[in-house]
């Protein structure tokens, strides 16, 4: 695989998978706009990246602000020069038990984990149609695809959502060569995972069968390919990268 010359925005990427996403498509050729709320944390990110001679850049995108997200797309397109790829990683978790959530938080993380990602995406559409390999890769979650078992109610709803918008908006694209595909993440070793305390996440450790957590560089290897020309004919598909938590 290899994603030289392609442009490619990567949200969420100041930290974790995102970060690891955008290392791992640098490092395969292509541009990467790294964009994510903390443009302090992104820009260190970015800039330790091109130290090592990758064609890195950072953007500060909050991606719950939809009335910005249009004019922000088509920045860093014209940034890019072009756009390839639009990697929709920006996600926030909930930790309040079933009586306690609060429309507040069930907000919040909407706003951040679905309805973010779906109006980045309308926003990069234009941009994408005019690329000769267009893609979009949604990160998921396993807890969109059976509920999870630490994962907090907004948080599982918003991901579950993911994966249904991937596969609504896969068949609409379809026609002008557009690809979009969602990862689904099992348990993976990142910050997010800090609301949960040791004991929540040793137990959902015995739950998977290759009996590691994730990594996030096995997430980008899945990204890498749902992003690449090895996935022309993939589309509409939820791939689960969890270690055997959930096989379905």
């Amino acid at each position: 695989m290899t994603h030289k010359g392609k442009r490619a925005i990567v949200t969420g990427a100041a930290q974790g998978i995102g970060l690891a996403i955008a290392t791992r498509l640098a490092k395969e050729g292509a541009k990467v706009a790294m964009c994510d709320i903390n443009l302090e944390k992104t820009e260190a990110a970015a800039g330790a990246l091109r130290a090592e001679g990758y064609d890195t850049q950072a953007f500060r995108v909050d991606v719950s602000r939809i009335d910005q997200l249009p004019e922000a797309v088509d920045g860093i397109a014209a940034a890019l020069g072009g756009l390839d790829i639009l990697v929709n990683n920006a996600g926030i978790l909930d930790n309040e038990p079933l009586g306690e959530v609060t429309e507040a938080t069930w907000d919040r993380v909407l706003g951040v984990d679905l309805k973010g990602l779906f109006f980045m995406s309308q926003a990069a559409l234009p941009h994408l149609e005019k690329s000769g390999c267009p893609r979009i890769v949604n990160i998921a979650s396993v807890a969109g695809r059976m509920g999870g078992y630490e994962s907090g109610y907004a948080y599982t709803a918003a991901k579950g959502g993911v994966i249904s918008l991937t596969k609504r908006m896969a068949r609409q694209v379809a026609p002008k060569g557009i690809t979009i595909n969602a990862v689904c993440p099992g348990t993976t070793e990142s910050d997010i995972i800090k609301v949960w305390s040791k004991e929540q996440i040793d137990g959902l450790k015995s739950r998977i069968p290759l009996d590691r957590l994730g990594h996030a560089e096995d997430m980008a290897a899945a990204v890498a390919f749902l992003s690449s020309e090895d996935a022309a004919f993939i589309t509409g598909t939820a791939l689960d990268v969890n270690g055997g938590m959930f096989m379905g």
